[in-house]
């Protein structure tokens, strides 16, 4: 299949390569450089804008860091997606942003005569590269199952969430619980260290008892619990904590108009903030632990 794919970063560069792996015909574009370089070196072909990846594709695909990149890439009338795409060609954006803006460009493509899923991913930057990513798709049933054989070169698990949007209520309110998970193992680990309990011992404990889950048994904070931890490399690598801010953001907005309570996500949003102001947000977000003081 001939796909426009937008958007090389680090999770749309490696999902990128496994579309070519996969057998697919790819135009890319990104404002990187050397993102391009690397497609082209891959197989890919390189566009000179958004436009022009989608003018000759029969599927596009966006990756972007936030809402209005995703706004400008779609609805640009000079060099935007929608001004390249012929009627028919279905769009996917695996962005992370708020529901709204997906169901704004959607309704923009629908008016263009194309059909539109939001299409999010977990499992970060080693998921991307292992082609093992989880697709939370909004999108009708049609559309849904024209679309799986196209995900499935960059992931094993697609899940219909609903109709346009819900695929990012899925995300945001995962990446939710994430960021509250985490800050509590943190919290934890930090407690047991400093009370005098081997930290090695203890997250053994926790991840064949009740406290377990994900943040403790795959993505321990605490240094060398884990070898392949993100903590057990200096905290790079992974999904960056300004990465969770922003989704955190989008949560915790989500729930003001909604006018629902998020507790124990307002105050994650607060430690990541704080996070981020002390200029770790780029480290992974298990690095929270940091605001516990020194390992």
């Amino acid at each position: 299949m001939q796909i426009g794919f937008i958007g090389l970063g680090h999770m749309g560069g490696p999902m990128a390569a496994n579309l070519l792996k996969a057998g697919h015909a790819l135009t890319v574009f990104d404002l990187s450089p050397a993102a391009l370089e690397d497609a082209q070196k891959a197989g890919a072909k390189v566009a000179a804008s958004p436009r022009a990846a989608a003018e000759a594709s029969e599927t596009v695909i966006t990756m972007l860091p936030a809402a209005a990149h995703v706004k400008a890439v779609y609805l640009n009338e000079d060099d935007g997606v929608l001004a390249g795409a012929r009627a028919g060609v279905p769009l996917i954006d695996s962005s992370t942003i708020d529901p709204a803006t997906a169901r704004l460009v959607a309704d923009a493509a629908r008016a263009h005569g194309n059909s539109f899923a939001d299409a999010p991913v977990s499992g970060g930057v080693v998921g991307a590269q292992a082609g093992t990513l989880t697709f939370m798709v909004g999108a009708d049933e049609a559309l849904f199952e024209t679309l799986k054989p196209v995900l499935a070169g960059m992931g094993k698990n697609m899940v219909r969430c609903g109709e346009t949007g819900t695929g990012q209520i899925a995300k945001i309110c995962n990446n939710l619980l994430l960021a509250i998970s985490m800050i509590g193992v943190a919290e934890a680990m930090k407690l047991g260290e400093v009370l005098g309990i081997d930290p090695t011992k203890l997250a053994s404990i926790i991840n064949t008892s009740t406290g377990r889950c994900w943040s403790s048994d795959t993505c321990n904070p605490y240094p060398n619990i884990l070898p392949n931890a993100p903590a057990s490399r200096g905290y790079s690598g992974g999904f960056g904590a300004d990465l969770m801010l922003k989704d955190l953001g989008l949560a915790v907005d989500a729930a003001r108009q909604a006018k629902q309570p998020v507790f124990l996500g307002a105050l994650a949003q607060q430690l990541y903030q704080s996070m981020s102001q002390q200029g770790l947000g780029d480290l992974d977000f298990s690095g929270i632990i940091k605001l516990y003081g020194k390992e």
